[in-house]
């Protein structure tokens, strides 16, 4: 187990309201739990993609610890802007893909 960080910009009552319900809302759109499980955490995200279509113009990321990832955390975003943590001449960079 270990801490996991949601971050959220313009989304629904009902998508705060159920992060609230699972972790503490340290600041307005961001949300904390210092040891949620991994199958929790899962649950979670599961929830988050399957109503994120019914969102308009907002954005969740969510981060957590896991030491074999580059950075040594896992980063997952719904919305705009997608990143991905990689790492380039052992320095750890935030990824965007490129917009074609």
């Amino acid at each position: 187990m270990s801490m996991t960080v949601v971050v959220t910009r313009n989304v629904s009552a009902r998508v705060r309201g159920f992060l609230a319900s699972a972790m503490l809302e340290l600041a307005p759109g961001v949300y904390s739990a210092p040891r949620l499980s991994p199958a929790v955490r899962s649950r979670i995200w599961d929830v988050l993609e399957a109503w994120f279509p019914n969102e308009r113009e907002a954005s969740i990321v969510m981060l957590w610890q896991e030491r074999n990832m580059p950075g040594g955390q896992t980063v997952r975003s719904l919305g705009s802007p997608p990143i991905e943590l990689t790492e380039v001449d052992g320095l750890i960079l935030a990824r965007r893909p490129s917009e074609r």
